[in-house]
């Protein structure tokens, strides 16, 4: 289960698609829309990631930064990048450590079958480091104009 709004983000480091590390500690003094995604390239997050992909511009007036988080390697979050003009960093969790510190590491089922992995969620975090909202089992499709509307952003 995910964490809750209202209390301090977990801290980070993580290295990027461009073999940058980035630390959460990095971000203090801007919002961040930290989203976790289960994997590169199946529909639903080419969905979510495009639809941030075509909001950025909107985010980007607002300074706030948005990185995605998964358990894949560097070279698939490049080759997902390149394909879809993602503007935005995609960070390398692949041992999941930072998946299950926000909760978005647990149990699914696809075609009749229980496995563990990433839950669809995402964090909006204040520029003092807290969780203001948090976004459970997201709908891919309509999930960036749900979090323009919490941040009280227009949405096209």
């Amino acid at each position: 289960m995910p964490i809750s709004s209202g209390i301090p983000a977990p801290e980070f480091e993580l290295y990027d698609d461009t073999n940058t590390l980035r630390k959460f500690s990095d971000y203090r003094g801007r919002n961040v829309v930290l989203y976790f995604y289960p994997k590169d390239d199946t529909p639903g997050c080419v969905k979510e990631a495009c639809n941030f992909r075509d909001d950025y511009s909107a985010y980007e007036r607002a300074n706030i930064v948005i990185l995605g988080v998964s358990p894949d390697n560097a070279e698939s979050h490049v080759k997902f990048k390149k394909k879809f003009g993602l503007p935005f960093p995609l960070l390398v969790d692949e041992g999941h450590k930072i998946c299950e510190a926000y909760g978005a590491w647990g149990p699914k089922k696809f075609m009749g079958k229980s496995y563990e992995g990433v839950l669809r969620t995402t964090f909006l975090i204040d520029e003092k480091g807290n969780i203001v909202n948090v976004f459970e089992n997201v709908r891919p499709a309509d999930h960036s104009a749900e979090v323009l509307s919490a941040l009280g952003l227009p949405v096209k």
